[in-house]
């Protein structure tokens, strides 16, 4: 690995374990063994090396969540694997816990993977709902895209409680409930 491919890694953990503000050019140097010469050679700051890294892992995520959501079988099952897919929920999403941070979100070019990542993923869900309402396999009355953003919401607010109680099974508890929810919506 490169000392670019080197920095951006360094970025992408740091700034899922620390955040952008508790996130210094030292650290991803260090974390990266590259010296501050060899990052102002890639990037001009923090801010286009941290972009670079979330484009990445924005990427990385949308393939994940494409890797479930995007297989052939019936939409509710997609739905469902997508909510019980494994996830350490301590850590934290990924991409979500970048909204919470009001310096990133401040910054246009910084916040724009965390809102293209999700507007992309309720996209997706949300013609996953339309899809199995047209096939007849999903009850028609319900908003496709009020379904997708409950579903990511959920997700993201099982984070949080699970954050906040230091545990796994509020999260956990929560993507059951969104399961339980849309599966009311299949025909019996």
């Amino acid at each position: 690995m490169n000392a670019r491919d080197r920095l951006v890694a360094s970025a992408q953990e740091l700034l899922w374990e620390r955040g952008y503000g508790g996130t210094s050019p030292k650290a991803i140097q260090d974390r990266a063994g590259a010296g501050q010469g060899s990052m102002y050679h890639h990037f001009a700051g923090k801010a286009e090396l941290a972009a670079a890294a979330l484009g990445i892992t924005a990427a990385a995520e949308r393939e994940r969540a494409e890797s479930i959501l995007g297989g052939d079988g019936p939409a509710l099952e997609r739905i469902v694997a997508y909510l019980r897919r494994e996830r350490d929920a301590l850590r934290g999403c990924p991409i979500g816990r970048h909204a919470a941070d009001p310096e990133l979100v401040a910054d246009p070019a910084l916040r724009a993977p965390v809102e293209e990542t999700f507007a992309w993923l309720r996209d997706r869900i949300a013609g996953i709902v339309a899809a199995g309402q047209e096939s007849g396999e999903l009850r028609a009355g319900a908003d496709p895209v009020a379904v997708a953003a409950a579903v990511v919401a959920t997700v993201q607010g099982g984070y949080v409680l699970a954050r906040a109680a230091g545990a796994q099974e509020p999260f956990d508890q929560a993507c059951e409930g969104a399961v339980q929810l849309v599966s009311a919506l299949r025909f019996s």
